[in-house]
Parts: structure tokens; sequence; C-alpha cells
């Protein structure tokens, strides 16, 4: 464990990607930095054990936990750093918790700084989970900044999951894979949101299979490729029983970017409700030209616009 003082750096990043203040931080917590286990704390009710065969953490939160949560988030300063980290999440019967990812890389070198995260969730019968992952790069260097996360889903009978999943600037390549499996009266939502710029390149990948009957899923995945960036969505939505899902992507796209937007759905059961909607567009003229009535400028205008889009 490094018990280093937090730089001005740690300080910014963890504040940028997981909204806390390190010197106030209470509860659960494992802060990774460089590779390596910074500072930790647990609690009655949730435990952090690290891994033994691999680099990585158990997170096991006991039954019935309500109303707290843990903080997770990964720190990358050193130049030409390549973390591979798995992490899985055990959350007991009738929990209602709240999990805090994320990973934020401060690049000043004209190295590759990488950081690639397996996250596997085992949440048990009637469990209720909220998970925020953001990811955000920085620095003045001209290397590159690759953040790929993956994120296995198990939900059991009656069990939620909610994600949150933000990338904020500053990634230079991600690729986003999320698998999920969901048993009877389970719930998935997931709501992403990222921006690409200069030449800035973003895969995300959903696979979903709806096997309990009344399961249900809500993909909404909102995107803005500046530039000449590129930007490809996919999702497979699997609906093997009486199930419901609701898969919406919308891409604004501006300068030279591309955006793909791959959509399927497979109805295996007579009684499989699927839907898709994708819908990708530049910024309407009308929209411009009725807020730079009010006195912005064109800039400041598709500002107002990008930022209301991404909330």
């Amino acid at each position: 464990m490094d018990n280093t003082i937090p730089s001005t750096v740690d300080k910014k990043i963890l504040k940028v990607i997981s909204n806390i203040d390190v010197n106030k931080l209470k509860g659960a917590y494992n802060i990774r930095k460089n590779g390596k286990l910074f500072i930790r704390n647990t609690t009655p009710n949730i435990n952090i054990v690290s891994k033994k065969d691999k680099d990585g953490i158990d997170i096991i939160i006991k039954e019935n936990t309500k109303n707290e949560s843990v903080h997770i988030p990964v720190i990358l300063e050193d130049k030409n750093i390549n973390d591979l980290v798995y992490n899985d999440f055990h959350i007991g019967k009738n929990s209602d918790i709240t999990i805090i990812a994320g990973c934020g890389i401060h690049n000043d070198s004209h190295k590759t700084s990488e950081h690639d995260g397996i996250h596997t969730f085992y949440v048990e019968e009637g469990a209720k989970v909220k998970y925020i992952e953001n990811h955000y790069g920085e620095g003045n260097g001209t290397g590159k900044n690759i953040l790929n996360p993956t994120t296995i889903i198990y939900l059991e009978k009656g069990a939620s999951l909610e994600m949150e999943s933000l990338q904020i600037q500053g990634v230079t390549s991600t690729i986003r894979n999320t698998k999920a499996y969901l048993k009877e009266d389970s719930n998935l939502t997931i709501k992403e949101k990222i921006m690409t710029t200069d030449n800035q390149e973003a895969v995300t990948d959903f696979y979903v299979e709806l096997n309990g009957k009344n399961s249900s899923t809500h993909v909404i995945s909102r995107s803005i490729a500046k530039d000449r960036s590129k930007q490809k969505f996919s999702s497979n939505i699997q609906g093997n029983t009486k199930c419901f899902a609701h898969v919406e992507c919308d891409a604004i796209i501006m300068d030279k970017a591309k955006v793909v937007a791959i959509p399927r759905i497979d109805a295996n059961n007579i009684d499989a409700n699927l839907i898709h909607e994708a819908a990708i567009g530049k910024i309407a003229g009308e929209q411009l030209i009725k807020l730079m009535s009010l006195g912005l400028s064109e800039k400041q205008a598709e500002q107002e616009i990008i930022n209301g889009f991404l909330k």
C-alpha cells in the first residue's frame, strides 16, 4: 500500500471521476494508483479483499445492507503504464447500495497510459445497486490515454442494477463492453454518455440476455462526436421469455466525425417485447438560431445544446 500524501493531481482526478475529497473520505473505499493499492477502508457491512491469483479485489456486501456506498477509483500518473484489474462485486440479498468507480489518467509524456478494468457483479435476490463509472483523461503530453472497461452482470430474481457511465474528456481510445444475464423479475438500466473530439475513437458493445419471466432492460446511449473522431455503438438484446427491452441510441455528429449504430434485437419468445430506436444527426439550425437570438454566439449556442443533450 502506498501511504504517501495525495498529490494535487490525485485530488483533482478523484474529484472529477468520483466527486470525492480524499481528505474527507468515509465509508468503504479502495483507491488504486499506478497499478497498486493506494489506500483502503472497510465497514462492518462492506469488506474489500485483494485477490491472490491476479490484480484486483473482491467487494463483499452483506445481506440487507442499506444506504451505504463504496468508492473504487483508479488513478494513473506514471509514464508508459498498462494496468489490468479484475474486480468482483458480491451483493447480498435485499441490499440497496451505491458503487462509484471510474478511472482518471494524467499523462504528460509521449507514451501510452492504459487501464483495463473487468468488473463482474453478482447481485443476489431482491438487491438493488446503483453503479456510477466515470472516465477522464488530461495532461500536456502527446501520448495516448486508453480506457477499456468490461462489465459483466448477473441479476438474480427481483434484483436490479442501474448503471451510469460517463466519458468526460481526454480519452484517446475506449472499447466498452457490457454483458448482462437477467433472471425472473430483474431489471437492468444503463445510461451512457460519451463525447469524443480530435481523432479519438469510442466503441460501445452491449449484450443482454433476458432469461427470466418479466425481466426488463432499458439502455440509453447519448453521444457527441466532434472533429475527426469516430464512434461505434452496437447492442444485442436476446428476449428468451416474457420480457421487455427498450434500447435508445442518440448521437450528435459534428465537423468531420463518423458515427455508426448497429442494433440487434432477437425475440425468441412470443411474449418478448423488444424496442430499438436510433437517431444520428447534426445540431438543428433552428436550435442555433433560437439561442443566438438570445445573444449567444454560435459557439456558445452549440455548447448550450451539447450540455443539454448530455444531461
